[in-house]
């Protein structure tokens, strides 16, 4: 679907809120569907697999991510909780949660059906491009916006570096480049001079090496404190983001 790389998650809490009552002006199943999409990060073809014992009285569940099948642990925030708790009160444990028919609960809606709505939806208050990522993607901006954490939206997408976790969520990664590609034509002349001058330069990068080194060596030691690893693990995706700038010049 063309939409699907263009959409940007939902940052304006007025058209939010907009799109919620157009959904459930729809179907109140629309609704829980795109709030369990942006209260939990889950994908839609795993949200329209849900039934109705996978979510009610529960707090987190599980479910695979991407191509690879990686397992994530997805929060059901107390607020959806409450909402699910009323929306699948006397239904039947084995009834999917987002049902395809209202006659008959024990059939999920199709990924094309739910898509329609969307799009019909987003329409109706202005958004020009909408998708199933949409919901994702609002989750993922959301929580950032909440928390900060970065790191944690990372794992939980799956992401390969937190570059492509700040893109996927619209927003700028702070600022690695300060330094980098903004120097004048003067600093730079000094900058090649520093790093000739008796080896400068090559002791600098022979000793950037021999740390990483170490941090190689100290990856799967045992004995490090789940502190080490979160220090690396900033080290190594603020290295990520700093390489990609350079990589531009």
């Amino acid at each position: 679907m063309r939409d699907e790389k263009k959409a940007e998650p939902i940052k304006d809490d007025v058209i939010l809120e907009k799109l919620c009552m157009e959904l459930k002006a729809i179907d109140e199943k629309y609704l829980i569907m795109f709030l369990v999409g942006i209260g939990t990060g889950l994908q839609l073809q795993e949200i329209l697999r849900l039934r109705v014992r996978d979510v009610r009285h529960r707090e987190y569940f599980d479910s695979s991510i991407g191509m690879r099948d990686v397992r994530r642990e997805f929060r059901i925030p107390e607020d959806l909780r409450e909402k699910i708790d009323e929306f699948t009160e006397n239904r039947n444990l084995s009834d999917y949660l987002v049902y395809g028919h209202n006659t008959r609960k024990d059939t999920p809606i199709s990924r094309q059906q739910a898509y329609r709505v969307l799009k019909v939806a987003g329409e109706k208050v202005g958004l020009g491009a909408i998708s199933a990522q949409t919901m994702r993607k609002t989750f993922a901006y959301r929580y950032y916006r909440r928390t900060g954490d970065i790191f944690y939206l990372q794992d939980l997408l799956n992401h390969a570096s937190v570059t492509l976790t700040y893109r996927y969520i619209g927003m700028m990664p702070p600022n690695p480049s300060v330094g980098i590609s903004k120097r004048t034509s003067s600093e730079n002349v000094k900058a090649r001079e520093r790093l000739f001058h008796e080896g400068s330069g090559i002791r600098h990068i022979e000793k950037i090496k021999e740390q990483l080194t170490k941090i190689e060596e100290g990856i799967e030691s045992p004995k490090n404190p789940d502190a080490w690893y979160g220090k690396t693990e900033s080290l190594l995706s603020s290295m990520d983001l700093l390489l990609e700038e350079y990589r531009k010049i």
